[in-house]
């Protein structure tokens, strides 16, 4: 198993101090990789009628004035100042910006940072946002496939032309390329279309503070999808993205926490599933030190234990 670090991009924490030096110290301790979230302007939660995934009464979303970073200009920060790491979005809501600008950056992004970036994609989970940006909520999910095959059309070939119910343009050349080609993409989601879409586009599938059975439950759902389209399963990883608490019980999915040997066990059982990928999110008291800490006691006490 491989780990990533999710950076501070969000809430206080979410300053050029800490970015940096999350991103210094995920590379000097041997994280694979650091990520981003993606949200850009949003009213109070407590106002929506959409519904935040993983809390009914959207109390785990933050209030409309809290900090945000944008996640690709937090990657391409960040890239700068690593050399190994890899850079990803769990997940960029792929309908929030415009498919040739999307693929400009990423492709930027992956150039400049020699092939690091990896495409983590979701369609995203509230109206009104949406509709606070101008980009249309309706149809979400087949606008979502189009533009990843608009991105995989300006990603591997030389004059461009797309012409799909939602998007038409071209022809138009699109330089620079990805580093190696394309760039991989790690679908999100919890739905039957999310599976669809990893199975048919995805080179991994990325769960969100999942317990271990219902990630179980989900990547049936993935298998399933490949044997509709004759996808072997096993071309696709399996990776997953929880919160990180030490010497603190919590019952809540998608939490590793307790002590060093019990998160151990934790993470034992994702693997036994297939999972390949861990992304934490982690949350510690004492400011950027304690969380520094935490990140360094992960990466010496755990991540040795899975790899």
């Amino acid at each position: 198993m491989e780990f990533g670090l999710h950076l501070p991009d969000a809430g206080q924490m979410a300053t050029r101090e800490a970015m940096l030096a999350y991103a210094r110290t995920a590379e000097e301790t041997g994280y694979a990789s650091v990520w981003s979230s993606d949200h850009i302007a949003w009213p109070d939660p407590a106002k929506l009628a959409s519904k935040y995934p993983y809390a009914d009464d959207n109390s785990g979303f933050p209030p409309p004035n809290s900090p945000w970073l944008d996640c690709l200009a937090s990657l391409q920060f960040v890239a700068a100042v690593t050399e190994k790491v890899r850079l990803g979005t769990t997940v960029l809501i792929i309908g929030y910006r415009g498919a040739l600008q999307q693929a400009k950056s990423w492709a930027t992004l992956d150039y400049l940072s020699g092939g690091r970036a990896i495409l983590g994609v979701g369609v995203g989970w509230m109206k009104e946002e949406f509709e606070a940006i101008g980009m249309p909520w309706d149809r979400r999910g087949e606008r979502a496939d189009e533009f990843l095959e608009i991105f995989e059309a300006l990603f591997t070939q030389d004059a461009v032309s797309f012409d799909g119910p939602f998007t038409s343009f071209g022809p138009v050349g699109f330089s620079p390329k990805p580093t190696n080609g394309t760039i991989p993409v790690w679908v999100g989601g919890h739905t039957p279309a999310a599976y669809r879409r990893t199975a048919k586009y995805g080179s991994a599938f990325h769960s969100a503070f999942s317990s271990v059975e219902r990630l179980g439950q989900e990547w049936d759902g993935v298998r399933r999808a490949c044997d509709e389209i004759g996808r072997d399963p096993s071309t696709i990883e399996l990776t997953m993205l929880c919160n990180l608490v030490f010497d603190h019980s919590s019952d809540k999915p998608g939490v590793l926490s307790g002590s060093t040997e019990q998160i151990i066990d934790q993470l034992g059982a994702y693997a036994d599933l297939g999972v390949t990928h861990t992304v934490v999110f982690c949350a510690a008291r004492g400011g950027l030190d304690g969380r520094l800490d935490a990140i360094r006691r992960f990466a010496a006490e755990v991540m040795p234990q899975l790899r």
